[in-house]
């Protein structure tokens, strides 16, 4: 894969091959490469805001900036700050707060844009509370929307192919930035990531949270500690993504980038599944049961607890283009269908194995749908519904997930429990407890048979939300790559001495201290003998 070093100030996103390029601020940004097309990528871009006057910096101990998090299924917002002299130093940021925004993602408000930007208020103006007044028009905010707008994209492009519908998205993007734009804050842009942006900022994120680039250490110095970056998995509501670093060759050049973060060249693997994000594979499953029952108007579920019944429409499982091409000949919209679970865990797992492809492969090794993955490295941290899954499994089911065999059995034991048990259980999540089943079941083969995880490597997963207070997600990776806070070289720091270095170091302290102790006591036993004499 040919990587180039260019010198770029911005940091276009939505593309899925980059190359690394040092501002200069000698911070490191992401670059499409300028043969890949992508559907995003049009929509993306906003016209830099101009102040009319310049701002005056003023004096202050803190800096804050603020991600909108526009996921698929939801929206939310995290502030974050870090002292105001040391910028581009790391392990400084750290989140400051955060708010849900109510309702659905900015891709459920196609039909009506307006209310895209209006639903955002809420937490908008929790951040004017939050963020000191003075610090109001240097704060930088940013929104990125993620798999729930490019899904939207590719329903444009499926449902027609005229301009006012390919515009869309664009609607959504305008009516969000006007909201974004009356707050007093200075904000960067409205944009949609590539799902490879998604998994790459998550990376940074972790490791950088995790103090695996630079770590301040006891000398009083930042230093580059010698250990290894951790790789990540992101579970969100439309898509996927795992990303680490490896040493192995990178046979698929969109899979693979390169970065420089303090000095230090990370080749890093990287790729994003969509319609493999949780709710996406509901609608995927529904429409597999579906088809198990001919498409009757009553049908069993297998995946769902026994003793529980809901009713829905067509439209609201073929409404996606991830569930589109399966649609019945004879499609009506609003057609209603009764749907009863049956709690039958070996048929749900067969099911929901059915929705990947795990045979075909065109290069050395794949996870799963052809697609290329190089063996699996180092520790990973997996985060958003892989925590959830995890940890509803360990407080509520109360089982333990150390190994694959545990995981599976933990999907089965929950596939067989029946609605009125998991109720008593938790009671206060009785919004998703029918779907733990199927998602269990998912996470399983994903990690399992997709990703390749093993008894021996399978312990090398952190199912973790947050590391210290501040949650683990694309999002601080994210502003740090746009404000720069990450140097691509280094400065200001030591690299940390490897372990056999410190072995070294320790037992010619020890040595020392000992030789010194020895004299000591020769000395005076010498001192006792002569007055002695």
């Amino acid at each position: 894969m040919a990587l180039t070093l260019v010198s770029l100030d911005l940091a276009p996103l939505g593309g899925k091959v980059f190359s690394v390029a040092v501002s200069e601020a000698q911070s490191i940004v992401l670059v499409k490469e300028p043969h890949f097309s992508d559907l995003s990528a049009p929509a993306m871009e906003q016209d830099p805001i101009v102040p009319d006057t310049v701002q005056t910096e003023p004096k202050a101990e803190v800096k804050y900036g603020i991600v909108l998090d526009a996921g698929s299924s939801h929206t939310a917002m995290f502030v974050y700050k870090w002292p105001a002299d040391k910028e581009n130093d790391t392990g400084i940021v750290s989140q400051h707060s955060m708010c849900d925004v109510e309702g659905g993602g900015i891709s459920s408000y196609a039909k009506d844009p307006p209310a895209a930007g209006k639903s955002l208020k809420q937490c908008l103006d929790q951040a004017v509370s939050d963020v000191p007044r003075e610090r109001h028009p240097l704060t930088p905010l940013y929104l990125g929307a993620t798999a729930g707008m490019r899904l939207l994209n590719e329903a444009l492009l499926c449902v027609s192919r005229s301009l006012t519908n390919s515009m869309a998205s664009d609607s959504v993007l305008s009516a969000v930035t006007s909201t974004l734009k009356s707050y007093p804050f200075d904000f960067r842009g409205a944009k949609i990531l590539s799902g490879e942006d998604e998994g790459l900022f998550g990376w940074v994120t972790a490791n950088y949270l995790l103090e695996n680039f630079i770590k301040y250490g006891w000398i009083g110095q930042w230093f580059r500690p010698k250990r290894p970056t951790l790789g990540a998995m992101d579970l969100g509501g439309a898509s996927t993504q795992i990303t680490f670093e490896t040493q192995k060759r990178i046979e698929d050049p969109q899979s693979g980038v390169t970065l420089r973060l303090y000095g230090q060249t990370y080749r890093v693997y990287t790729h994003s599944f969509l319609c493999y994000g949780r709710d996406q594979i509901l609608r995927r499953m529904f429409s597999k049961v579906m088809q198990a029952g001919g498409y009757k108007t009553n049908v069993s579920n297998p995946c769902w607890p026994k003793g529980y019944q809901r009713n829905f429409m067509l439209q609201d499982v073929y409404n996606s283009p991830c569930t589109a091409a399966e649609k019945p000949d004879s499609y009506d919209p609003q057609r209603t269908i009764g749907m009863d679970g049956s709690g039958d865990a070996a048929q749900c797992r067969l099911h929901v194995d059915s929705l990947f492809n795990f045979t075909s492969c065109g290069f050395s090794s794949c996870s799963f749908d052809g697609v290329f993955q190089p063996d699996l490295s180092g520790n990973f941290i997996a985060f958003s519904a892989f925590f959830y899954t995890v940890d509803f499994i360990q407080t509520v089911m109360k089982r333990r997930v150390a190994s694959p065999d545990d995981l599976n059995s933990a999907a089965e034991a929950i596939c067989s429990t029946s609605w009125t048990e998991l109720r008593l259980k938790a009671p206060k999540q009785e919004k998703w407890l029918p779907d733990y089943c199927t998602v269990a079941n998912f996470v399983y083969l994903l990690i399992t048979k997709g990703y390749h995880f093993d008894e021996s490597s399978f312990p090398n997963i952190a199912f973790q939300k947050k590391a210290g207070d501040t949650s683990i997600g694309w999002a601080l990776g994210y502003m740090l790559n746009l404000t720069n806070m990450i140097p691509a070289d280094e400065a200001g720091f030591r690299k940390g001495a490897n372990y056999s270095s410190w072995v070294v170091l320790i037992l010619l302290f020890a040595a020392v201290i000992l030789m010194a102790l020895v004299t000591a006591f020769c000395l005076l036993r010498s001192g006792k003998q002569h007055r002695t004499m």
